[in-house]
């Protein structure tokens, strides 16, 4: 959770500064006109996809008519609740943000058969209907993407870049070949190595359901999903870590070891060689990085300085590429040493305007 906060609060400064003054506290807390008031910020937005009509869950929290944060959550299968931590900070920005439970999750329908719908095609039009909905648009829409949400969100720019603002990918990669050799090479060394077997021959086996095999998983969550022991995780990621619909995550994960699942990161059968690296710039797509311990090799992005307070986000200082999700970008990002070598802080983001 703290690093997932490190990667996105720096970039509510740059959303603020790009796009106007945080808005007022009268005004933030103002529900007058809105639809959703006397729900608290919740709306159930009906989608339709190829196996039926369902409704997926959102919540709204604040106003600020310039910028309008849509948070992905992780997993798939996950839910919004991992998130809650950010009704600590981003009120305080002026940061209009809404909680978006994706089909299959948490208060949104969980259909019986989701084997149709899960595929990442299925799941970005169902953004686009959640956009829609919620009256989001170039001029206010941001999207946060966490984990499988930062693949969904890569995805989602890919084909509807022109309702974008801006996106922040966090903790995820562009590619899933190049993943697949960082957890074979690096992560998968440094875990121990009887405890590994296990888990691949579990794996194997199809024992998903098993308290050993959650058991075996956590020191390695310990130390890649939230650096806490577990005992001192905060109660909303325990709740959403409880709530995990595996009739979700584990198709779309896929049934191979490799350590996907043990890392959160997706390695989809439905998507084995999945790189997106050339179509978002150059490895240009906003990721987070941080000492040595994340899912993705820190040593693909470049170290950028990051702006002081109250400076303007540099826009198109990244070589300018062409094309789609190629337009100038503003991306930040602070190396640092450890450990004898250069790795990240989370710092990125990215404006697709």
């Amino acid at each position: 959770m703290r690093r997932l906060l490190t990667a996105f609060l720096p970039c509510v400064l740059a959303f603020s500064v790009a796009a106007a003054e945080p808005a007022k506290p009268a005004a933030y807390f103002d529900n007058s006109g809105r639809e959703d008031a006397w729900q608290g910020g919740v709306r159930m937005i009906p989608i339709h996809t190829p196996a039926g009509d369902f409704r997926v869950w959102t919540k709204r929290v604040g106003n600020n008519p310039r910028i309008k944060v849509l948070i992905l959550h992780g997993g798939p299968g996950s839910t919004h609740e991992a998130y809650e931590a950010f009704d600590s900070f981003l009120p305080a920005g002026g940061v209009e943000y809404y909680y978006y439970d994706q089909l299959g999750s948490a208060y949104s329908d969980q259909p019986a058969d989701m084997a149709p719908l899960l595929t990442i095609d299925r799941f970005v039009d169902e953004v686009e209907q959640v956009r829609t909905a919620l009256g989001l648009d170039r001029d206010n829409f941001y999207l946060y993407g966490h984990s499988w949400g930062g693949i969904l969100a890569i995805e989602y720019a890919l084909k509807h870049q022109q309702h974008l603002k801006g996106m922040v990918v966090s903790n995820m990669m562009s590619s899933v070949p190049a993943y697949n050799r960082y957890a074979s090479d690096v992560l998968m060394p440094k875990m121990d190595q009887v405890a590994l077997a296990e888990i691949k021959r579990m794996e194997a086996a199809g024992k998903f359901d098993e308290p050993r095999y959650m058991e075996l998983l956590m020191p390695h969550y310990e130390q890649h999903v939230l650096r806490r022991p577990a005992a001192e995780w905060p109660e909303p990621m325990l709740r959403s870590f409880g709530k995990l619909n595996k009739k979700v995550y584990v198709p779309m994960q896929g049934q191979r070891a490799r350590c996907q699942r043990s890392a959160g990161r997706l390695g989809s059968h439905r998507r084995p060689s999945k790189d997106r690296r050339a179509d978002a710039g150059d490895r240009r797509a906003a990721r987070h990085h941080g000492s040595g311990v994340d899912a993705d090799d820190g040593r693909q992005v470049p170290a950028r300085r990051l702006p002081a307070p109250g400076e303007r986000q540099p826009h198109g200082d990244v070589r300018r590429p062409a094309g789609l999700l190629r337009r100038p970008a503003a991306v930040a990002a602070q190396g640092r040493r450890r450990a004898g070598r250069e790795t990240l802080t989370a710092r990125a983001c990215v404006n697709v305007r």
